[in-house]
Formats: C-alpha cells, structure tokens, sequence
C-alpha cells in the first residue's frame, strides 16, 4: 500500500482511540447513576434512531464517492455536490424526525417491556428524539465531504470531540438536574448538534465553500441513482447491526439489554483497525482503476489480518476480566457472550473492505436484494435463539450472519477467492483456539503466558506472509529504537 494510505490509515485509527477512552470510562458511570434498566432504555432508543438513518438514502456515502472522483479529476463541482446533498439530506431528515416521533411512540408502549414511569420520561423527550434525525443526516454530508478530499485528521478531531461531549454533557445533566430519561436525551441531542455545527465548519474549510449554493436537480438525481443502491446495500445492514439488542428487549426487558448491549458495545470498540481501513480506502478505491482497487484490496485484507488477529487473541483472554474490573461482576458475567460476539467483529472488519471495493467499484445491487432477503431470516433466527437461549443465543445468531455476509460479499467482490478464504481460515483457527482456551484456563499467569504464546505465532506468521506488516513493522521498530537512542 502506498505511504500515504499508511499515513491515513493510523490517522484514523489513533483519531478513534481516544473517542473510545471517552467511552470507557463514562460507561460505568451512566449505569450507576441511571440504573441497569434507564441504561437498557437509552440503548434502544438510539437503536431507534438508528433505523430511521436509512434515510440518509446513502447520500453521505455518494457524496464522498463523487467528491473523491472529482477531486481526481480536478473539476469544480465539488460545492454542487455538496449542496445538492445537504439539502437533500436536511429534506430527508425532516421527514424521518416526522416518523421517528410517531414510530418512537408506538414501539416504547407496546414493543419493548420497559415500566410506565420509564415511559413517561422517553415520551417528555420525543420532539428532542425527532430532532436527532436530521442533525445526525447532515452530519454525515458533513463528513462524508470531509473525508472525500481525504482531510481525515480533520474529521478525527471533530469526531473526538464530538463523542466526549456526547458522553460527558448528559453525565453533567445528571448530575445538575436528575437522572430522567427527559433530561439525558435532551442532553445528549445538544451535544449532537454542537458536533454537527462544529462537523460543518470543518468541512466548509476543508472543501473551500464561500457561499450557500442552490441545490441542481441534475447532482441530486446522480446522487440519489448512486445513493440508492447505496441505501439498499447499508440499510439492511444498519438494521440488522442493533435489531439484536431491539429483540433483546421485546422478549427479555430493557434490563437484559445492559446485560448484552455493554459487552456488545465494549467488543465492537475492537474494530478500531478495520474502521480505520475502510474510511480510509474508500475515497481512493472509488477514484482509481478496477485492477488497482483490486490489488489494493488484497494488501488490505492481508495487512487486516495480519496486524488485528493478534489484537483479538489478546482481547479474548482479557475480556473476563477487563469486564469485572470496569463493571462488577453482575455485568462480567455476560463475558461468555461478549467472546462470541468478538468473532463477529472480527468477520465484519473483513467484510468491510470487500463492502467498499463493490460500493467504489461495482453495482452493488445484487448484494443489496441479498442483504434484504437476508433481513426476516435473520429476524427470526434471533427470535429463536433468543427465546430458546436468551442472550447467548442471540450472540450465536449474530456470528452466523457475520459468517454469511463475508461468503457472500466475497463472491460479489469479485476477488480471487481461495487466496483470501485460506488466509482468513488459519486466523480463525487461532481465534477458535484462544476462544477455546479462555474457557478451560482459569489462573491468570497461565492465560497470560496462553495469549502471548498465540498471538506472538499469529503475528510471526503474519508476518512471514505480508510485506505491507513486515513493512509497518520496521517503520516502528526503527522509530522506536531512533527515539531510544
């Protein structure tokens, strides 16, 4: 991979770490000053609104797809484009505020088994929640410009700070006014909208907008031709990404949704290198040649591999206690649950960049017909494991997709195959390993020595079998001895 890829790459990644720290350390506070089922609540309104995000339409991704390509082609429609999608969102979320007010009321009274008196508190908030919709849709016109002229240290700033005042402004509502669901959501609302204007700002800078530009009917409906296979192709997936912990509590109650959401939460933070990659090659994949895209998106799935397979290793054997020391043993004792679901982190940063190569690069309706005919199975296979097994079995349904959609992404992708399914399986067998491992050792220095002696052989044969890791590697060790001496 280019340097400047590279470069990309560890800005995102170093930009999503400290967002991640934020996140960490307000966790354990909102359930103690919530409780377990106000925390479960909030949980699933936010899953709500995130459904309502398919109104985005994909614009935000056609934006950033069409401002990479004219940026490489050096013309000026960058700021109609711009426009054209900013309106078009601004339109789209005012609708979806709309229907997420009516919807929100609907599903709190009769499709979640939460108390009355937790009713009452979501329902004082439902203009704020309405509002959510088309801030967070702007917001993502915001940055997927932003990231079309490939300006990621700037979105990285933006975002950190975005997520510590989402964490940290309805902490200080709580504890200045109460811990009511009317004064959290609100709260956090707010601090949605000062990212987004700050988002904003950032991105006038970084494309150079002077003026406010009418939208152009000809960019919308270019935007939208893309953005629609881009809706079909996401849209599923958003659902399917929080219809776990939405299932969850239907059939269990919002307490359960603590109990697997946290952990679920905590585990997905482990794709901090896989969505790094993806924001970051997906400008430069849409801007280059269907052979160059694909070269580049074998050294990714390798250098992916290569350097986040040992990270999961280690993140499996710590993840029991991790969990005790963070939130108590009530929370850890969902640990089993949160090592399965890891696999299914690890399965969808693979399935990322084969996401984005048929986005950038090929028509990705076909894979979208599937991710939607995939939809009600997936329903009602959650809706069995969760009956019959609760929690976990919800865990074990979300792998089993996981494993699915990177079958038939790869098939889509159009890649060589059996190169990219023999590297993935010797990874797997290492995680199953370890995962198999956790479970039968007990005493901690022995599962200590158990993940260096694991992830050091992954790394090693990584290493072995990728020059971009080998690479990376004496860049840092260099560095490191340079710094040293």
């Amino acid at each position: 991979m280019e340097r400047s890829i590279v470069r990309n790459i560890f800005i995102n990644f170093a930009g999503a770490i400290a967002p991640t720290f934020v996140s960490l350390v307000t966790v354990p506070a909102y359930i103690h000053l919530m409780g377990v089922e106000r925390y479960g609540v909030i949980n699933l309104v936010w899953a709500l609104i995130g459904y309502f995000s398919v109104l985005d339409l994909g614009t935000s991704l056609a934006t950033e797809n069409q401002i990479s390509k004219a940026r490489a082609a050096n013309d000026d429609s960058i700021e109609r484009i711009f426009w054209s999608a900013w309106f078009m969102n601004l339109g789209t979320g005012i609708v979806g505020g709309l229907l997420i007010y009516l919807g929100t009321f609907i599903y709190i009274t009769h499709g979640v088994k939460i108390e009355p008196e937790f009713q009452h508190e979501v329902m004082a908030s439902l203009p704020w929640i309405a509002v959510a919709v088309p801030i967070a849709n702007v917001s993502w016109v915001f940055a997927g410009a932003i990231n079309g002229v490939e300006r990621f240290a700037s979105f990285n700033i933006n975002q950190t700070i975005g997520t510590a005042l989402f964490q940290l402004l309805p902490l200080a509502a709580i504890f200045c006014f109460s811990p009511s669901l009317a004064v959290v959501i609100p709260a956090a609302v707010l601090a949605r909208l000062i990212a987004g204007v700050m988002l904003g700002a950032a991105a006038f800078r970084a494309i150079g907008i002077r003026r406010v530009r009418m939208p152009q009917w000809r960019v919308m409906a270019e935007l939208f031709r893309y953005g629609r296979w881009m809706l079909l192709f996401s849209g599923a997936n958003m659902i399917a990404a929080t219809l776990d912990r939405v299932l969850v509590g239907a059939l269990l109650g919002a307490r359960f949704v603590t109990y697997y959401a946290t952990p679920q939460n905590l585990i997905t933070r482990l794709n901090l290198l896989p969505v790094a990659m993806v924001r970051t090659l997906f400008p430069r994949l849409s801007a280059v040649s269907r052979a160059d895209a694909d070269a580049l998106a074998h050294r990714a799935l390798a250098f992916l591999n290569g350097a986040f397979t040992p990270c999961v290793i280690v993140a499996l054997f710590a993840l029991k206690p991790f969990l005790m020391l963070w939130l108590g043993p009530t929370v850890a004792a969902a640990a089993p649950v949160a090592s399965v679901l890891v696999l299914g982190v690890w399965l969808s940063g693979q399935s990322g960049i084969l996401g984005i190569l048929i986005q950038a690069q090929t028509s990705p309706a076909a894979i979208a017909g599937v991710s939607w005919i995939e939809l009600p199975v997936f329903a009602g296979a959650l809706w069995c494991g969760i009956h019959w097994f609760g929690i976990m079995g919800a865990a074990a349904v979300v792998v089993l997709k996981s494993f699915f959609d990177y079958a038939v992404l790869l098939v889509f992708s159009r890649l060589h195959v059996w190169s990219i399914v023999r590297n993935m399986l010797v990874h797997l067998m290492f995680l199953l390993v370890a995962l198999a491992l956790t479970e039968t050792i007990s005493a901690l220095p022995v599962s200590i020595l158990a993940a260096v002696a694991l992830a050091a052989a992954n790394l090693g044969l990584s290493l072995h079998g990728s020059s971009e890791l080998r690479g990376v590697v004496y860049k840092v060790w260099a560095r490191v001895t340079l710094s040293m001496g």
